[in-house]
């Protein structure tokens, strides 16, 4: 995760800032981030069932192996003058396809290593989480340096050998009992007979009847496409027409992973003590609004990177009590098509897209400000619905079993002394 996480953390500087200085537009930036997010999000969602039944294990390798493919092909065909914009839409969309399912299936062997650990969801999903922040610091910050020493096409084959490597690591590396199929692992009888559409549609009945994740789900969609619009758009144009560079988009994303590195950490020691639901809203109240305000105030660099530290810190409680909840009540058998389809809510392909067509017709700063106070509503209004109060119970196994403890509880009571 960290060597995969890491490179394409430097694309998200390389790729934005090379489209931004070769079309000199907004709106074709945005494009970009809509071709490439698109098929990631939908692919995602439709990969579940596949991830269940082939195992997250092969997923994982190769689907990393085609990313980097991908994105190799794009500075070898700008050498040769032979990258088209329409192609160039192509090749981002192979890549978001890819890794839609490679992120899906490192996800889905996450409690699994936690279960081989013996190690608490909360403290499985922070050090996850902590190892998503440091490739948030290390890959902006590589990122930056790189496109302002040498170009954008150095970061973007930096990131196709990290997925080649990311690759190489799961398919030898990774111990030979971890990554099997879930549902090879003991389904329900009759279960390994179903066909794939059967299996997607197990998954959207199980979160139809679960509100707290629906909730949280629906939550994260619109944050998603506030971010996605943030580091594809917004954060590129505000750094290009302040003059900071592309150096300040690693900076701020670097200053903001390591502040986040140090929530995880804090988050992956103590988050299984605290109560979630006021964890979960204080980490997106720093976490989001200010970061769209202070672009948008003109503020200088150093007043940025104040902000993005305090963001970062919230950032960094977010992703514990998220897994961990969805951990604790979704079934092992069936964690892969839940992920994928809660993360089929996403509003990160519409992000992009939007801003640079806003960008383009209203200015930075007017968006920049609508952005930041929807955020700000989105997730303060969704903490008055009355679900959120589950959130803290799902923790409290003595007072709510989410569906994995029921399944278990249930086999467990057929199961012969």
């Amino acid at each position: 995760m960290a060597v995969s996480l890491t490179g394409t953390r430097v694309s998200a500087v390389a790729l934005p800032w090379f489209v931004l200085v070769t079309t000199d537009s907004a709106t074709r930036t945005g494009l970009v981030a809509f071709f490439e997010m698109a098929p990631y999000v939908v692919v995602k969602a439709f990969t579940g069932p596949l991830v269940d039944r082939a195992g997250p294990r092969t997923l994982s390798w190769t689907t990393d192996l085609a990313s980097a493919a991908a994105v190799a092909v794009v500075p070898v065909l700008h050498a040769l003058h032979l990258l088209s914009f329409p192609l160039l839409l192509a090749l981002v969309a192979v890549v978001g396809a890819a890794r839609g399912p490679g992120d899906l299936a490192k996800e889905v062997m996450v409690p699994e290593a936690a279960e081989h650990g013996r190690t608490p969801l909360e403290r499985a999903t922070g050090l996850s989480g902590v190892t998503e922040r440091l490739a948030s610091t290390v890959g902006p910050a590589a990122g930056g340096s790189l496109v302002a020493l040498t170009g954008p096409l150095t970061g973007l084959l930096v990131n196709a050998g990290c997925f080649a490597l990311g690759s190489m690591i799961i398919a030898l590396v990774l111990p030979r009992r971890l990554g099997r199929p879930a549902d090879g692992a003991g389904p329900p009888a009759g279960e390994a007979r179903d066909g794939y559409w059967q299996r997607f549609g197990e998954g959207l009945a199980f979160l139809r009847a679960e509100p707290l994740l629906l909730t949280v789900i629906v939550m994260v969609a619109v944050t998603n496409l506030l971010d996605a619009a943030f580091s594809a758009v917004l954060l590129p144009v505000w750094a290009r027409e302040s003059g900071n560079g592309p150096g300040a988009m690693g900076l701020t994303g670097s200053v903001m992973g390591a502040a986040a590195v140090l929530g995880s950490v804090i988050a992956a020691m103590a988050a299984h003590r605290l109560r979630r639901r006021a964890v979960f809203l204080t980490g997106f109240l720093l976490a989001g609004a200010p970061r769209f305000l202070i672009l948008a105030s003109d503020a200088p660099l150093g007043a940025v990177l104040a902000v993005f530290a305090v963001s970062g810190f919230g950032a960094g409680f977010l992703n514990p009590v998220i897994g961990a909840v969805l951990l604790e009540r979704v079934p092992r058998r069936m964690l892969g098509r839940v992920n994928a389809l809660g993360d089929a809510w996403a509003g990160i392909p519409l992000g992009g897209a939007l801003a640079g067509a806003a960008v383009a017709s209203a200015g930075l700063a007017p968006v920049l400000i609508v952005c930041g106070s929807v955020y700000f509503l989105t997730t303060n209004l969704a903490g008055l619905r009355p679900e959120w109060r589950d959130m803290d119970r799902s923790r409290n196994r003595g007072t709510r079993r989410g569906p994995a403890e029921e399944e278990a509880a249930r086999d467990n009571a057929g199961a012969p002394a």
